[in-house]
């Protein structure tokens, strides 16, 4: 009991500024209760009925501030797990590192987390988080208050708490204010925090893209220096966020900002070689236009046609240098294909699963040359015809090939027959000549096996 109030007392470290909240009316904030879905307003209100807390938390109340309409809900409550999964009977927990529980209305699904703490559960042992060598934090998974919740969390204009019953904003750290300002600043050290998770740092880049912001200079003086600490995050998490930053519809410019902050080595080492190449940075920039054009007009993006642009430079370099080798095109394309896709392995940790799609837009480039005879025709019938072609047009308008071959395409789909026949080259290409099979001895003609 001593030790534990000597800890308390001196140990300890203090909360961060601010842990009272700032509370603005709907006045002061215009946040509208009809802006929310009925699934969040229903969740928040049921948990509210139920004698516990229930706040619209994080990205969606920042979204709400910025005039922007949110992707998703989350909501904060005291209610534990296990209260939260039996006052929704559509609703489930998961994860085991850290207990939530998703509600689901419909086709509509809220994540609900309980309040989370910067501090260890009081004990015997040190009161002090467990972190390895480098600062980063090996456990988080506290309960706490409402205070303790948003002092956790990462940037201030994250760390905002919406009332949906009284249509107020708790602000814990100046989170409206930075809004207003366009400013992204971290809660607490910034030293500490990106120690803590380095993967602090590309969501900073990710979000000051996304939201036009700027950082902090206090927020962005550490990262030159700590930027080496991604090196110790699985590359799966790396992957995971990397996802989200070129998917985010400012791919573009979230690119550009993980390298002005020096942070792609530890996300897209591949950069240095791409944008450093005229071409390639114009096809790089090309595709990610592209992407975000899409993700803004609501149609699908892939992720494998996406991350098929960013390694694409890199099989079109070895893929020369293996034909300057003396290895034929066509099994030179295919070597370079899984030398590549091996080597970033260990930097990106691209999952499988996208391998497929990936090297069947690749292996198709090389037949959109091919405009004699049949082969066209035997193309456009091609599952991955839609994505190879959407590629042809990246690699066209980036000057890799000749925008000439992407115009005869996107003339070729819509000609009628008439129009296809005139517009196909001659086949010069030899034929295979037919092997004649040799009779036996005595064999004839009418005798021979039919072929």
């Amino acid at each position: 009991m001593i030790r534990r109030f000597i800890s308390k007392v001196f140990g300890r470290k203090t909360r961060a500024p601010g842990s009272g909240a700032h509370i603005l009316p709907q006045a002061r904030h215009g946040i509208r209760r009809d802006q929310l879905t009925d699934c969040a307003l229903k969740t928040c209100e049921t948990l509210t009925q139920a004698g516990f807390k229930g706040y619209l938390v994080g990205g969606a109340v920042r979204d709400l501030l910025l005039g922007k309409t949110p992707k998703d809900f989350d909501v904060a409550t005291d209610a534990t797990p296990e209260e939260v999964r039996r006052l929704f009977r559509r609703s489930r927990i998961i994860g085991r590192r850290f207990q939530i529980v998703h509600v689901m209305c419909g086709r509509e699904t809220i994540e609900v987390t309980t309040f989370r703490s910067n501090e260890q559960k009081d004990t015997d042992e040190d009161d002090e988080r467990p972190t390895d060598e480098h600062g980063r934090l090996l456990s988080d998974n506290v309960f706490g208050s409402m205070a303790d919740d948003a002092a956790r969390r990462d940037f201030t204009i994250n760390a905002l708490y919406y009332d949906v019953v009284r249509e107020e904003v708790h602000d814990y750290f100046g989170g409206v204010a930075d809004c207003k300002k366009r400013v992204l600043r971290m809660i607490g050290d910034p030293d500490t925090r990106f120690r803590e998770d380095p993967v602090r740092m590309l969501r900073a880049a990710r979000f000051a893209a996304k939201l036009d912001f700027h950082i902090d200079p206090e927020t962005r003086r550490p990262v030159a220096t700590l930027a080496p600490l991604l090196a110790n995050i699985p590359r799966a998490r790396i992957f995971d966020e990397a996802l989200k930053l070129l998917m985010s519809g400012h791919a573009l410019r979230g690119v550009h900002q993980l390298r002005a902050e020096g942070l792609h080595h530890g996300m897209l080492p591949l950069l240095d070689t791409i944008l450093d190449d005229p071409v390639g940075e114009r096809f790089i920039n090309a595709a990610l236009k592209t992407t975000d054009t899409r993700i803004a007009q609501d149609k699908p993006a892939s992720p494998a046609f996406l991350f098929g642009t960013l390694l694409w430079p890199q099989v079109l370099l070895r893929w020369r240098a293996l034909e300057a080798g003396g290895e034929k095109p066509q099994p030179a394309l295919f070597i370079a294909m899984d030398e590549v896709l091996d080597a970033q392995r260990g930097q990106l940790a691209i999952p499988r699963r996208y391998d497929g799609m990936m090297k069947e837009i690749w292996a198709l480039q090389p037949r959109f040359e091919q405009r004699g005879g049949q082969r066209p025709y035997r193309l456009l019938e091609h599952p991955r015809f839609r994505a190879a072609y959407d590629f042809l047009l990246l690699r066209a308008e980036s000057g890799e090939v000749d925008l000439e071959l992407g115009e005869w395409w996107t003339r070729f789909q819509d000609a009628d027959d008439a129009e296809r026949e005139s517009m196909l080259k001659v086949d010069s290409s030899p034929r295979p000549r037919r092997k004649r099979k040799r009779k036996k001895p005595g064999e004839t003609a009418s005798t021979a096996p039919a072929e």
